[in-house]
C-alpha cells in the first residue's frame, strides 16, 4: 500500500534498495576488522615462536642437524661403496651436512660433505666424493703438504697438513676420495676416521 504524504496524497519518494553483496562486504572490510582478523593468526605466530625459545638452551648455542637424508640420497645415486661414520657417541655432535645429490642424475659424480662440533669443543669434518673438481676436497687437499701415513684399523690413510695449518687424513675407496680434516686433534680425526662402514 503506497505511503500517504502530510497532504494526504500518496509519497513519491522512492524506497532505499538494498545493497549489493558485493558492497556489503566492501562496507565491513576495515581496518578495525581487519586487525580483529589477524589477530588470532598473529597471536599463534607469537606463540610458536615462544615456545620455540622456550627450549632453546641459551648456555648452548650447538644446532644439530640431521645427516640420514642426505646419507641416504647419496647412497641411492653414488657409482662408489658409500662409507658413513657410524657408532660415534653422542659427545660428537653433527651441525652440518651438504651434498649435490639433490641435483645429480644417476651415475654423476656427487658428494657428501658432514661437520660435527667433536668432544674436545673443536670442528671435524668428513668428505666423500668421485668428483675430483668437488670445493669440498680442492679447499682441504690443494696445496697440502704431505706429512706421512697413518693406519686406521687396518686402512692406510695419507696425512696431510692443510694450508690452514690443520691435519687432513685422505685415501681413496673405489672412485671415491674420502677426507677426514677440521681444527679437532689428531686422536679426535682417528676416532672419526676408524668410525667409516658401508652404508
Amino acid at each position: 500500500m503506497p505511503e500517504i504524504g502530510h497532504q494526504g496524497q500518496p509519497s513519491t519518494a522512492p524506497t532505499e534498495a538494498p545493497a549489493p553483496p558485493a558492497v556489503d562486504r566492501m562496507a565491513r572490510f576495515t581496518a578495525a576488522n581487519m586487525i580483529r582478523s589477524l589477530l588470532p593468526l598473529v597471536l599463534g605466530c607469537l606463540l610458536v615462536v615462544g615456545i620455540t625459545a622456550v627450549r632453546q638452551n641459551p648456555d648452548d648455542p650447538i644446532r644439530e642437524v640431521d645427516t640420514t637424508s642426505a646419507e641416504r640420497a647419496v647412497s641411492e645415486l653414488a657409482s662408489y661403496p658409500l662409507l658413513v661414520p657410524r657408532g660415534l657417541s653422542d659427545d660428537w655432535r653433527p651441525t652440518s651436512v651438504r651434498t649435490d645429490a639433490g641435483t645429480a642424475s644417476a651415475g654423476d659424480p656427487v658428494t657428501l660433505q658432514i661437520g660435527w662440533y667433536t668432544p674436545g669443543e673443536e670442528f671435524a669434518q668428513y668428505v666423500v666424493s668421485d668428483d675430483a673438481e668437488a670445493a669440498a676436497l680442492t679447499d682441504v687437499l690443494t696445496d697440502a703438504t704431505q706429512e706421512g701415513s697413518r693406519q686406521v684399523d687396518g686402512a692406510t690413510w695419507q696425512q696431510l697438513t692443510t694450508t690452514r695449518g690443520e691435519t687432513a687424513l685422505t685415501r681413496t675407496e673405489g672412485t671415491a676420495t674420502l677426507v677426514v680434516t677440521g681444527s679437532a686433534s689428531d686422536d679426535e680425526l682417528t676416532t672419526l676416521a676408524g668410525s667409516l662402514e658401508p652404508y
